[in-house]
């Protein structure tokens, strides 16, 4: 007995519901070649890149061919004593391979220049190195490959690195000349046509120990200097083109006095002012302070002088003009020709946006100017009273207001109407 039993329910009360057979799904075989997990990561897509076809995954070598690794000495041209090392070799079908070490062609050596007893005795003597200490200096140069902080830790004498490399080149120049039928032949050899400076590299390492040898304290005070330096020679540029405006201001001023018509009243605007174009000296000055510099960051402090006159809307201009002109806002290979170049294209810019200033200043001037001529009547007299006709006046009026309505933008001319009191009913 259950509780449908007590309470008299039929057993099959409710209605079975039918499951919906779901339509079977459709297996496919992993394909030969691929893992379980790539099979299943990848669903069976097709990959993006071109892969290797399923039967070159397990290639077997051939029946035919015999692979071994046989434990066989070698030989290296690269050595000269006949040395015998020993490595592991891929012999196949029991036939070792044959020919030079593959590493041997690695094996890079400079080609040192060779002198004679009587060359040296024509050429190459010097008062400050003997013949043997000369070639012992060849010897190493030889045997290191030029590479002179290892020669000169192995120099018998006390010679700095300088004084080795200075007598090397010396004499490999003296030699390639001397040999030369002419100086034209060897002229374009490196050691001829880039001769070692001395001199030059000694000051060099030095002024490099210097900076390097540098503690953060003489770092900040060597920043300080140059910031210090910066803000002097902004300070003295603008009295500097002041001064220059206002000489060519009145130098202009001058000749248009000259020029100008007997009689005749010459304005303040009549004077076209020429535009100061900053000068880029102290610029260039704060650039030489520094030791070393990015021509990209010269470039951009040439760049920020020449705007230092000009508005930000003005440089904003500027910039979008050389977008529209497909001109790069900082040059992709900035040398030296492509900067000058690109200066003088910005600074031409800015004259051209300054001339369009004046030219549209002088149209407005020029059509304010025609707009009040009309105010007055040339030839009227202005002692005339004027005396209104009885009979047009209203018209006149009528006009008047008619015109007011039709201004735009005018304020109207009506009146509120007047309210009417007893007296006047």
């Amino acid at each position: 007995m259950d509780a449908k039993d007590i309470l008299g329910l039929p057993k099959n009360s409710f209605p079975t519901l039918e499951k919906k057979s779901r339509p079977p799904k459709e297996s496919q075989r992993k394909p030969d070649g691929i893992s379980r997990e790539v099979y299943a990561l990848t669903g069976g897509l097709a990959p993006l890149m071109p892969a290797t076809e399923a039967s070159q995954l397990k290639k077997k070598p051939p029946p035919l061919e015999k692979i071994t690794w046989q434990w066989l000495p070698f030989t290296s041209s690269a050595r000269k004593d006949n040395l015998h090392l020993y490595h592991w070799v891929r012999v196949v079908n029991g036939v070792p391979p044959t020919g030079d070490y593959s590493f041997a062609k690695y094996n890079k050596s400079v080609d040192v220049i060779k002198y004679t007893d009587e060359e040296y005795d024509k050429y190459l003597t010097d008062p400050m190195w003997t013949k043997e200490e000369t070639d012992q200096l060849f010897d190493l140069c030889e045997r290191f490959d030029l590479r002179f902080i290892v020669i000169a830790d192995r120099f018998p004498s006390s010679r700095t690195v300088e004084e080795l490399k200075d007598r090397y080149y010396s004499v490999s120049r003296a030699i390639l000349i001397a040999r030369a039928p002419s100086s034209g032949d060897v002229a374009a050899h490196p050691i001829v046509k880039e001769t070692y400076n001395f001199a030059q590299e000694m000051e060099r390492k030095r002024a490099l120990s210097m900076v390097l040898s540098q503690t953060r304290q003489q770092e900040r005070r060597d920043e300080e200097v140059l910031v210090e330096a910066k803000k002097i020679a902004e300070k003295r540029l603008p009295p500097k083109v002041a001064e220059q405006s206002q000489l060519v201001a009145s130098n202009a001023g001058a000749e248009a006095t000259e020029r100008a018509v007997p009689g005749e009243t010459i304005s303040p605007s009549n004077v076209q002012i020429p535009m100061a174009v900053p000068d880029n000296a102290s610029t260039l000055a704060s650039l030489r302070m520094l030791r070393v510099y990015l021509r990209t960051y010269a470039l951009e402090q040439m760049v920020q002088a020449a705007n230092a006159s000009a508005g930000l809307r003005t440089i904003k201009r500027v910039e979008q003009t050389l977008q529209d002109l497909g001109v790069n806002l900082k040059p992709r290979v900035p040398t030296k020709a492509v900067c000058a170049e690109h200066l003088e294209l910005r600074k031409e810019i800015l004259t051209w946006l300054n001339l369009q200033k004046q030219v549209q200043y002088k149209e407005a001037e020029g059509s304010s100017f025609r707009d009040g001529s009309y105010g007055e009547t040339p030839g009227t007299p202005k002692d005339r009273t004027f005396v209104p006709d009885s009979t047009n006046f209203g018209v006149e009026r009528v006009g008047k207001k008619d015109q007011k309505r039709k201004a735009p933008g005018a304020p109207s001319a009506h009146k509120r109407p007047r309210k009417l009191k007893a007296s006047d009913l």
